[in-house]
């Protein structure tokens, strides 16, 4: 949680329960209204200018899926909540961005809140933004931080007839939609897990300090996407029981696939937790074994020079009486000597595999 996000829930203090504050990061400057209208044999879309121009399509046969873009214009979303009949307290979670997956039944809809993940190509860290989803029984609503999101194959589909999608009601949109959401992780996840490989390979070959900073940024990365995806379980879990009549009973079994999808990305964040965590162990055992291998080439060479040592502090001694100190052929017969027990010994150490 940033400090913008600190100051505004600030603001929230001594608010009564259900008071419309934005808490997060202003991502538009101006709100947006998307309408797609469709049934077995019609699609519409529009832009909206405003939420009076939906009206029209309560009264219409099919399902209507009204996307807002942009959860700063808390006026836009007090209106749609009056519109629909929305409770005060389902639109303060709205434009809260700091709330966790969940689903709350509230009778006539469904509330439903999750977590879209993705990439910014400008950045190399996760980008996290809420999603609500509001399940009518003709109707879906769903408000997003900022424009663009993961759900242009499930657009594609309703444009293109695909599937049974343009056959069944809201509650199968709504499952389109939550499955559009998971699937995207999968994309994180092999993102993530191409980092790991490399910060890997450069652990073993060629540890350096700003690997250990690489470390933390993706142990932060997991935990906040553990964060984000965890609550998903629960969330989706009772979706797939069937606790709500909105939900259809022949659709529980996709809301069940959905699960399982989630338990799998839960059980590969997991992992990626487990290695990135052994990946300190790693790099230190890398660093030692780095500083070992300096320490016995400095120990060989150390070795190497006791006896040449040696053999010059004989000869390096003021005495009188050493008779090879007058020999004409002494100081080149004393480099051989030394030279030939470097050798020696270099011959030594290699054939001990030493070096």
């Amino acid at each position: 949680m940033g400090l913008f996000t600190n100051l505004t829930m600030a603001k929230k203090a001594g608010l009564p329960p259900g008071s419309i504050v934005h808490v997060g990061e202003r991502k538009l400057e101006k709100a947006g209204i998307q309408l797609i209208h469709y049934d077995v044999d019609n699609l519409e879309e529009r832009e909206l200018g405003k939420i009076e121009e939906c009206y029209p399509y309560k009264e219409k046969q099919g399902v209507t899926w009204i996307n807002v873009d942009g959860l700063h214009d808390t006026d836009l979303i007090k209106e749609i909540g009056d519109s629909f009949n929305l409770h005060p307290l389902v639109l303060e979670d709205i434009v809260n961005t700091e709330q966790r997956p969940k689903i709350d039944d509230m009778d006539d809809y469904l509330f439903v809140v999750a977590k879209m993940i993705y990439h910014d190509p400008d950045d190399e860290f996760l980008k996290f933004e809420q999603i609500s989803l509001i399940l009518m029984e003709n109707y879906i609503i769903s408000f997003q931080e900022d424009k663009g999101d993961v759900f242009d194959p499930v657009r594609d589909r309703l444009r293109r007839e695909k599937g049974r999608i343009r056959k069944l009601k809201a509650d199968y949109l709504l499952y389109a939609l939550v499955d559009s959401l998971v699937d995207s992780y999968y994309g994180v996840l092999e993102g993530i897990g191409e980092k790991i490989e490399k910060l890997e390979d450069d652990l073993v070959t060629d540890p350096e300090p700003e690997s250990i900073q690489n470390i933390h940024s993706l142990k932060r990365e997991l935990l906040l996407l553990r964060r984000s995806v965890w609550p998903m379980r629960d969330m989706l879990s009772s979706l797939e029981r069937g606790a709500s009549e909105l939900i259809d009973e022949k659709n529980l079994i996709f809301f069940r696939d959905v699960y399982d999808h989630t338990v799998q990305v839960i059980e590969t964040i997991e992992t990626c937790r487990d290695i990135v965590s052994g990946m300190m162990d790693l790099f230190l055992s890398s660093v030692s074994n780095k500083m070992n291998d300096v320490m016995k080439m400095l120990t060989v060479i150390a070795t190497i020079f006791i006896p040449l040592t040696f053999i010059a502090g004989i000869y390096g001694m003021n005495f009188e009486n050493m008779p090879e100190l007058k020999w004409s052929w002494g100081y080149p017969a004393v480099w051989a000597v030394m030279f030939v027990v470097g050798v020696l010994m270099v011959f030594w150490f290699k054939r001990k595999k030493i070096l």
